[in-house]
């Protein structure tokens, strides 16, 4: 029998000055499906922060606020967010920005994907990211290859439930076991893409040379 996870938020170990976040919300439409959102260190390469609630993206977008304005209370240095934008999420993407009056957390810009290169380009004039055919696709995989790596250090057990049943269907699609939920994953794998794409913003540093040590590792 699966285990029942109540909703909201499970915090793993204490915050650190300095460390730069990205964070990602896999939306829902309400029933058995959650709202699911990553809140992972670039800097500790870890995902210490996870939040998961039943309901339609708009319920949780308040408590995401508060945890972001949180993590750069703790931290120092503004948090970068996308909500996936189906599901309400490009919606709440804008309720975000309206909330965002302290300017204590980012929001994260669809970026496009290049023809020839396949790989994350110019940045689109709206927000969030868009799951669909092309970009699906490159998160799973590119996902795929970190998990299997143990690059990315995960705490959450229902995050880790949801990993050990994805499967992939007869049709070569690869999707949540009958019965099972995908979220954990989906979350996790549209947290690898800004993970990849995404670098603290100069201006939380005090320290120019601090921050060209960072972002030299690519945080």
């Amino acid at each position: 029998m699966a285990a029942v996870y109540e909703d909201g938020f499970r915090l793993y170990r204490k915050l650190e000055k300095g460390e730069f976040f990205v964070c990602f919300g896999d939306t829902a439409q309400g029933g058995v499906d959650k709202n699911f959102t990553q809140f992972g260190s670039k800097t500790k390469m870890d995902i210490p922060l996870v939040m998961s609630m039943h309901g339609v993206a708009a319920m949780a977008t308040p408590y995401i606020h508060q945890a972001l304005e949180w993590i750069f209370d703790q931290t120092g240095v503004r948090p970068v967010f996308a909500f996936e934008r189906q599901n309400g999420g490009a919606s709440e993407m804008h309720n975000l920005y309206m909330m965002n009056k302290n300017n204590k957390y980012t929001l994260y810009q669809t970026k496009r994907f290049g023809s020839e290169q396949n790989a994350l380009t110019d940045t689109a004039e709206r927000w969030g990211w868009d799951t669909n055919t092309v970009t699906r696709p490159k998160m799973l995989g590119d996902w795929k290859v970190a998990y299997e790596a143990k690059q990315i250090k995960l705490y959450d057990k229902e995050t880790l439930e949801h990993h050990q049943t994805f499967i992939v269907n007869k049709n070569g699609k690869p999707e949540a076991d009958s019965g099972q939920h995908d979220d954990g994953v989906m979350s996790c794998a549209g947290w690898y893409q800004l993970y990849m794409s995404e670098h603290a913003p100069m201006s939380d540093f005090d320290d120019v040379e601090q921050y060209q040590q960072l972002t030299s590792f690519g945080l």
